[in-house]
């Protein structure tokens, strides 16, 4: 589980295909305190299981379903991911709760400038648009945000400088994919009301 607070932007120093699986390397520093081999790590908001730690490097295997629903067919050596270690229970929670667990692919069709800030357009395939609500929750990439506005086509977001200068989502320009995670409490409403309506079908 985690929070959508996003610690450090590690760098990727290689993403190859393996024999069985995909490896994913990546330089980091904050989250490598405490970490372990067989902890989850939240990569550009996938929950990942560290398989080694070495001065400096985290390392991952992938498998190919995880790389097909993700935007990590992306991922150039040198490119930068959002990095989050699990939360802990024994402290502040800000941002909102987090899986890890991708539900699809945005793509960006809008990242402007408007004042310090940045305004982004993010296009939804239209089976999510029901998780989308005015002032709700979305982690892009693993960022908590808040929806400012929801639409035919997506939504849109405000990105304060703080968060432009501890992401990588001012690397996001138009054309390029993201990951999304919706809120959780929003998925399960809509699966009970989903049993509900079956059941009232079936009576």
């Amino acid at each position: 589980m985690f929070t959508g607070i996003v610690e450090e932007k590690g760098r990727v120093v290689s993403f190859l295909k393996g024999g069985d699986a995909w490896k994913l390397e990546v330089e980091a520093q904050k989250v490598l305190d405490g970490l372990s081999v067989g902890d989850s790590l939240a990569v550009n908001g996938c929950c990942l299981t560290v398989v080694l730690v070495d001065e400096g490097r985290i390392a991952f295997d992938l498998l190919d379903e995880t790389v097909r629903l993700t935007n990590f067919s992306e991922l150039r050596e040198g490119g930068s991911v959002n990095l989050e270690r699990s939360l802990r229970f024994d402290g502040r929670v800000g941002g909102h709760f987090v899986t890890g667990h991708i539900d699809c692919h945005g793509e960006v069709d809008t990242a402007e400038r408007r004042g310090d800030d940045l305004f982004m357009h993010v296009v939804v395939p239209r089976k999510f648009h029901r998780y989308l609500i005015y002032k709700g929750s979305v982690a892009i990439d693993g960022v908590s945000l808040t929806v400012a506005e929801a639409d035919e086509t997506g939504f849109s977001v405000w990105l304060i400088p703080h968060t432009l200068e501890v992401t990588n989502l001012l690397e996001k320009k138009p054309g390029r994919r993201v990951n999304l995670e919706f809120d959780m409490l929003g998925k399960y409403v809509d699966r009970i009301l989903e049993f509900r309506r079956e059941g009232d079908s079936a009576s």
